[in-house]
Parts: C-alpha cells; structure tokens; sequence
C-alpha cells in the first residue's frame, strides 16, 4: 500500500491519542509539571486542525484518565483549571470549524464550573457535521465496559433481554462511543508502549503507533509519520492478504 496519506486507504477514520509526555517536557526544561500541561494544550490544538483539514471523522484525547485523581492535589487542580480555559478560548474555534464535541467519562468530581462548561460546548456543537472530537477526562476502559454491562444486565433482569441473545453489538452501543467507528489508528506519545486503560474494547482492531516524542514536540510533521505507518498497513481482521487485495481490485 501507498504511504502517500491522501490515498483512499490512508486515511484513518477514527484516530484515539494518549498524550503523553507532559511532565517529563516540563521536568527537562527545569519547569513546572503545570507548565508542560499548558504547552500541551497547543499540541493538542495543532492535532484537532490537523485531523479535521485530513478528513478524520472522528478523533478521540485521553485528556484525564480515571487514575489521574491520584496525581498530586495541585496538579490536578491545575488540570482542571486548564480544561475551563481551554474549553472557553477554543470552543468558537470549535464552532466555526464544524466539529462537534463529545465528553466521555465520569463528571462526578468536577467542578460545577466545568461540568457547565462541558454541556455549554456540546450543546453549542450538537448541530455541527464535521468531525467528531471525542474528549476522555476522568475516563477508563474497564470503566465503561462495566458501564455497558451493567446496561444489558438490568435489561435481562427485568425480563426485556434474553441473557443468550446478547451480542458484542449490544455491548458496544452501550459504550460511551457508540455511534462512532472503531479507531483505525491509536498513537501514544511519550515513549511507553502500553494503553492505559484507554478504549479497551473499542482498540480490538486499531493499529497502534507508538511515538518516543513527548506530546508538546508532537506537531504536524510526527502526526504525518502516523499517518504515513497507517498508510502502509494492511488491514485484514482475520481474512488473508490475497483476499484483502482480492477486495481492493
């Protein structure tokens, strides 16, 4: 397969990214943890411009994950803080460029502040139909496996499903990414080769990228060599390579 990124094959539909490296940025440069999270968010931005002027239908940012209440108290508020900040500066953005907002994950803790501003920008972006910019805070895959789960298991206990009659489909439109397509392509940043906890279900077919780059140096030329390894994949989910080639003549 060509890795020119514009071939019809190149192009993934769905792209999730842990964005990772943040801290360590910081730590090298003899700053705050804090500061390298606020370099982060223009990393973050280049990645929503550059997947929406490719195409992507759908991307998905680990922006918190569901152990990262763990992290010190300040750094946490800090996040928080960036996330208030960020959601108010970008969202018009966000809005003239057609991409709609969707939050997954626990809201619980947060503040009333940012609970606001999460419905305030999928409200303003429901109407929007370009693509999908999914963001992970306070989230985790087993997290919304159970979720889903426990869905169908009311449903059975009350007598409307038969227990035998479930299906991964069933499952999977009780994710928190229902209606979206699975990720074609997952990149992490950062130098570990793990997922976190990240789209556990939804990863079964993805190809993964791993990137030795900290997130705030990952800008548009390392998004490209994503592209481009995606490129030159073959993707047979369980069929052979002559049947794949077979189909694509």
């Amino acid at each position: 397969m060509s890795s020119d990124v514009s071939h019809k094959h190149a192009i993934p539909r769905h792209v999730a990214i842990i964005m990772d490296g943040n801290g360590r940025w910081a730590r090298a440069r003899h700053l705050p943890r804090t500061e390298g999270h606020r370099q982060g968010v223009h990393a973050t931005r280049a990645a929503v411009r550059f997947c929406a002027s490719r195409g992507v239908e759908a991307l998905t940012l680990f922006a918190f994950s569901s152990e990262n209440w763990r992290r010190p108290a300040g750094e946490v508020n800090t996040l928080m803080g960036l996330f208030v900040t960020a959601l108010e500066k970008e969202l018009p953005e966000l809005e003239s460029r057609n991409i709609r907002v969707r939050f997954i994950g626990e809201r619980e803790n947060f503040s009333g502040k940012l609970r606001s501003r999460i419905d305030e920008a999928e409200r303003r972006t429901a109407g929007n139909t370009g693509m999908h910019l999914v963001i992970a805070v306070s989230y985790g895959g087993r997290w919304d496996i159970v979720c889903a789960t426990r869905r169908l298991a009311e449903q059975a206990a009350a007598g409307s499903l038969e227990p035998g009659s479930i299906t991964a489909e069933m499952l999977d439109a009780g994710l928190s990414t229902a209606g979206l397509p699975e990720p074609d392509l997952f990149i992490r940043t950062g130098g570990e080769r793990r997922l976190s906890n990240f789209l556990l279900w939804q990863l079964a077919y993805t190809e993964l990228f791993f990137s030795d780059v900290l997130w705030p140096d990952f800008d548009a030329s390392e998004l490209e060599a994503a592209f481009g390894f995606f490129a030159r994949r073959e993707r047979r989910f369980g069929r052979t390579g002559e049947q794949v080639s077979r189909e694509r003549a």
